[in-house]
Order: structure tokens, then C-alpha cells, then sequence
């Protein structure tokens, strides 16, 4: 769901983690918002090629993971991006990861694209996440937003049948390839 459904007070990583009730949840500034239902398969789709594309790049030397992993920013902010590259090891614990990624991607879902948009975005730039990606698996494009003076600019637009350089490694990703999509050449 995009609208945080726990409103009745602010919520901790601690009530976080004491929830047991088979659903994934994300908190951003103490509001809780339910994951459930599961994405689509084209949204997962995207999701795996980004993350084994991340992962087996032989200049990626850092820690590359998938949703669900709770991203700890702070007591009031735990999330689980859909992919995401942490290069600090003392981020990475055995429950979690304590502090901002390096990279973050986000496919939008409908019932998400606000909250990965406006909430997220925000969320994502306060800590200090270096370079934002949403993916649009229906328009098969792809925005980016580059931390400059802990201020993300404006986005730059990559088209599925475009190579997206990224800004915090030396790695270059055919976006044909995560849409799936054949390139003419």
C-alpha cells in the first residue's frame, strides 16, 4: 500500500521488529507502511537483473542485496529497498544494515510510486544515499538522483535502450537488458 497504515502513534524499529504478523512492513519517520501484497512478476523480473547485474560486475568489490532486508537508517526509519550496494562494512551487521546504502534502486509499483517518489526520496537524501534510482516497468525508463552538497538535483532520464552509467562505481548497465527488451543496434 503507498498510504502509511499504522497511524496511531509513531513507530520504532523496536515496534518493528515485534511485529509478527506475516506482512512486510517499511517505517519512514515513525509512520508504518505495509509492503503486502507482493509485486508483480515484471516488477521482480527487473528487480533480479538489476541486483545479478550489480552483483557479478567484476568492479562491484561491495555488499549487493535485494528486498527483504531492513536498511536500519535510524530508531524512526527502516526500509527495504529493492536493491541496493552498501561499501562500508561496518554498515553491514548480521540483522541488518545501519545506515545509508551508496546506491539505492526502487522499481515502482502503482500502489508505491508516490511513496518512492516524495517520502523516500526525501528519506533517501536526508541520510545521505549517494545515488537514487526509480525504475518504471510499465514506461520502461528509468530516473536518477546524484547527491550534490547533500541535495539531490534535478533527475537525469535514462531510456530502456540507453546504458546508465552509474555515479557511485565504474559500472555501466544496460538498461535493455534489465527491461528485458530487444536493442537495435
Amino acid at each position: 500500500m503507498g498510504q502509511a497504515l499504522k497511524k496511531d502513534k509513531r513507530y520504532t524499529y523496536q515496534d518493528y521488529v515485534s511485529w509478527d504478523d506475516g506482512e512486510r512492513w517499511e517505517i519512514i519517520d515513525g509512520e508504518a507502511y505495509c509492503m503486502t501484497p507482493a509485486p508483480k512478476i515484471r516488477h521482480q523480473n527487473i528487480v533480479s537483473n538489476f541486483h545479478i547485474t550489480l552483483k557479478r560486475h567484476p568492479d562491484n568489490r561491495c555488499y549487493t542485496a535485494i528486498a527483504p532486508t531492513d536498511v536500519v537508517f535510524d530508531e524512526y526509519n527502516v526500509v527495504q529497498p529493492d536493491v541496493f550496494v552498501v561499501c562500508d562494512k561496518n554498515k553491514i551487521t548480521e540483522d541488518n544494515i545501519k545506515g545509508a546504502p551508496d546506491l539505492i534502486v526502487e522499481v515502482i509499483s502503482a500502489s508505491t510510486e508516490l511513496k518512492d517518489k516524495r517520502e523516500k526520496k526525501y528519506l533517501y537524501e536526508r541520510f545521505g544515499v549517494r545515488e537514487y534510482i526509480i525504475v518504471y516497468p510499465e514506461r520502461e525508463y528509468v530516473e536518477r538522483y546524484s547527491l550534490d552538497d547533500n541535495r539531490y538535483g534535478a533527475p537525469e532520464l535514462f531510456n530502456w535502450d540507453e546504458v546508465l552509467k552509474l555515479r557511485s562505481f565504474e559500472i555501466e548497465i544496460n538498461l535493455w537488458e534489465i527491461f528485458e527488451k530487444e536493442r537495435e543496434v
